[in-house]
């Protein structure tokens, strides 16, 4: 089944209210590729935005990203409902990141969380979100945040993405990496902190210049 995801191919999709979800979700249960295709159209690109950030090859990520979509088109008679299908999707394609990352071994260098204390789960973590849709930043910057993100551990990377980009709810994102509420806090925490110390520096770089 060719979906012709391409990493210049992915096309603007709306994604779909819940009724309509639904709906197509159990068309979908029986095989219907027109249904399918919708489902395809509302969240290939935000799967895609989230898999590129995961991993450095966008022609890698763009397989991946074709990979999520297959295998929810084979799973759909395990999904229950529990969660929407934007969820069940990033799921899918976080747990294929993270088995890619496992086999190719991480480079040294990587923000870890070894020795970390985890933050409560009441612990209020301030609203740092990262929204780069909402400032003027121009290419250098972007491009300055790009390595910021890939410099850091799939566990912080993942969590920043889907929280601060995704705008996941920590209870759905904890399901989703299989880890307490509390932990992603800490984990969101220490992407936030791993970001901003990459942009300071810059911005005192460009200072001193």
């Amino acid at each position: 089944m060719e979906l012709c995801i391409g990493a210049t191919r992915l096309s603007a999709g709306k994604q779909t209210d819940h009724a309509s979800e639904l709906a197509i979700v159990e068309r979908c249960r029986k095989q219907d590729y027109e249904a399918f295709g919708k489902l395809v159209d509302a969240y290939q690109n935000r799967v895609f935005g989230f898999v590129r950030r995961m991993v450095s090859n966008a022609e890698e990520a763009a397989d991946i990203t074709q990979d999520v979509f297959i295998r929810a088109f084979q799973s759909f008679g395990r999904f229950d409902g529990r969660c929407s299908v934007r969820t069940w999707l990033f799921r899918i394609a976080y747990n294929l990141c993270i088995d890619r990352a496992r086999k190719i071994d991480r480079s040294p260098g990587e923000v870890s969380l070894q020795g970390t204390a985890e933050i409560d789960e009441t612990f209020d973590l301030p609203d740092g979100r990262w929204q780069p849709d909402q400032i003027a930043i121009d290419s250098e910057l972007c491009a300055v945040i790009d390595v910021a993100i890939a410099s850091m551990s799939e566990k912080l990377r993942s969590v920043l993405l889907l929280h601060d980009k995704e705008d996941l709810p920590y209870e759905e994102i904890a399901q989703m990496v299989g880890v307490p509420v509390g932990t992603v806090k800490s984990r969101l925490f220490l992407a936030r902190a791993h970001l901003q110390q990459h942009l300071r520096n810059y911005l005192n770089t460009e200072v001193a210049q």
